[in-house]
């Protein structure tokens, strides 16, 4: 079985390794990083995956940032250790620390990546949405927690020091119920995320690429 659960300050190190080891050097001077900068992550979206051994097999990052004064969630990185790419990890993530977020009230997702990959888990590209230069527009992608909860939005994508970043709530919004910290897990399918990569198939990966 497999355990996810919110990462603590003990998994720092190997979380970082976990990046250091999918991510070329340099990760950190991608310009989503600028918008992580002196900011809080939100603690209880920041998932890993360790395997029944304990290994980290996984790890998922969120931050909370603001597009024309509306909050949103910033998605990445997000890592899959070589070893175990191609067998759903990733993709499991991806779906369970997106459905923590619905429950916890936040209203939208973006992330920057490939679109045919993304897809799959709903995001589409956001027009009028500007990340920090040099991204590529065509690789900003949102997600649509709440209904039309991107409509109308657009500008530029800026940090939110002040968010309260152990609730998550978007925009006002009242909780439903917290979602439970830690579960287990049988094997994913595979080939449910047979589209990752040695980079781990994060959504920073190549995310300056013009």
């Amino acid at each position: 079985m497999f355990e996810i659960r919110p990462e603590t300050p003990a998994d720092e190190y190997e979380i970082e390794t976990l990046y250091d080891l999918c991510f070329a050097p340099g990760r950190t001077a991608l310009s989503s990083y600028r918008l992580r900068e002196g900011v809080d992550r939100v603690a209880d979206l920041c998932l890993l995956l360790r395997d029944p051994g304990g290994f980290l097999q996984a790890a998922i990052r969120y931050w909370p940032v603001r597009v024309a004064g509306h909050r949103a969630l910033l998605l990445g990185p997000i890592a899959v250790h070589p070893t175990a790419q191609g067998e759903g990890l990733g993709g499991f993530l991806m779906h369970d620390s997106l459905e923590r977020a619905r429950e916890m009230g936040w209203a939208r997702v973006l992330l920057v990546g490939d679109a045919p990959y993304y897809s799959r888990f709903g995001f589409a590209r956001l027009d009028g949405v500007e990340m920090p230069p040099p991204t590529n527009p065509d690789r900003v992608l949102g997600l649509e927690l709440q209904d039309r909860a991107w409509a109308g939005i657009a500008g530029e994508v800026t940090r939110d020091p002040g968010a309260e970043t152990t609730s998550g709530l978007a925009d006002g919004a009242e909780p439903s119920h917290i979602y439970p910290t830690c579960h287990e897990t049988g094997q994913p399918r595979d080939g449910q995320d047979d589209d990752e990569t040695a980079a781990g198939a994060a959504s920073d990966q190549r995310s300056e690429r013009s």
